[in-house]
């Protein structure tokens, strides 16, 4: 099974990166799940980045802290600048992406509940 989310360290840009693929089949079927409850949530990178935005900012808004993202629609990433302090918050992030998805109840939950106040794009 193909890796849905990683870190990336590059020295020479200073930065680090966390990428999530979101079309894996497990994290598309996943998505295809949360658009069946709410439609707005069409869920490429643009709509994760829209979930996670929400999710940090109501649950984690330290992870958010330095925080650029840059989705597109095959996937999401999120860069920080390369810092002991971000590397943290970099594999928190990872951390909190895995439970959600290996948890990912809690995802439907979310949206059917919540997915009015998100700002889907």
């Amino acid at each position: 099974m193909k890796e849905y989310v990683r870190k990336n360290i590059s020295k020479e840009y200073n930065s680090i990166s966390v990428w999530f693929e979101n079309e894996t089949d497990k994290v598309f079927a996943i998505g295809q799940k949360m658009e069946e409850i709410n439609d707005e949530a069409y869920m490429n990178g643009y709509n994760w980045d829209a979930f996670f935005n929400y999710y940090l900012t109501k649950h984690h808004p330290d992870v958010l802290t330095g925080l650029d993202s840059d989705p597109e629609s095959g996937s999401y990433v999120a860069h920080y600048e390369l810092t002991p302090e971000n590397e943290v918050r970099a594999d928190k992030f990872i951390e909190i992406i895995k439970s959600l998805i290996e948890n990912e109840d809690e995802l439907y939950r979310i949206v059917r509940e919540e997915g009015d106040d998100i700002e889907w794009d």
